[in-house]
């Protein structure tokens, strides 16, 4: 199973394997309390499409779009995700204040294709 919570929220045993997805380590919180198993920043959008998006709900379709096509590349990271998934719980980890549109959402989207 696939879940997807923001960094900031409290660490919970139903969280499984914890994994970041994002690419830039969140503001203000220290790495002992955010209990994170592992950080993939390589499939997290890049700079470019974040910057872009910049959590402009009009532009959502588009950036789950593009965001598939820049981590088209990253089969084996993906994969290793989704196979973490079918012995254990992970939780995607977020660090954006948009919890509707945002990476981590986009990103279980793909996986659970």
């Amino acid at each position: 199973m696939i879940k997807i919570k923001r960094v900031y929220d409290p660490v919970s045993t139903d969280d499984g394997k914890r994994i970041l997805v994002d690419r830039l380590w969140p503001r203000g919180i220290k790495k002992e309390k955010a209990r994170i198993d592992e950080w993939v920043k390589e499939i997290a959008p890049s700079h470019e499409l974040r910057k872009w998006y910049s959590h402009d709900p009009a532009k959502w379709a588009e950036f789950r779009k593009r965001y598939k096509q820049e981590i088209a590349g990253e089969t084996e990271r993906l994969k290793k995700i989704k196979a973490e998934a079918r012995k254990q719980t992970v939780t995607l980890l977020f660090s954006s204040k948009e919890l509707e549109r945002n990476n981590a959402v986009a990103l279980k989207e793909i996986l659970d294709r």
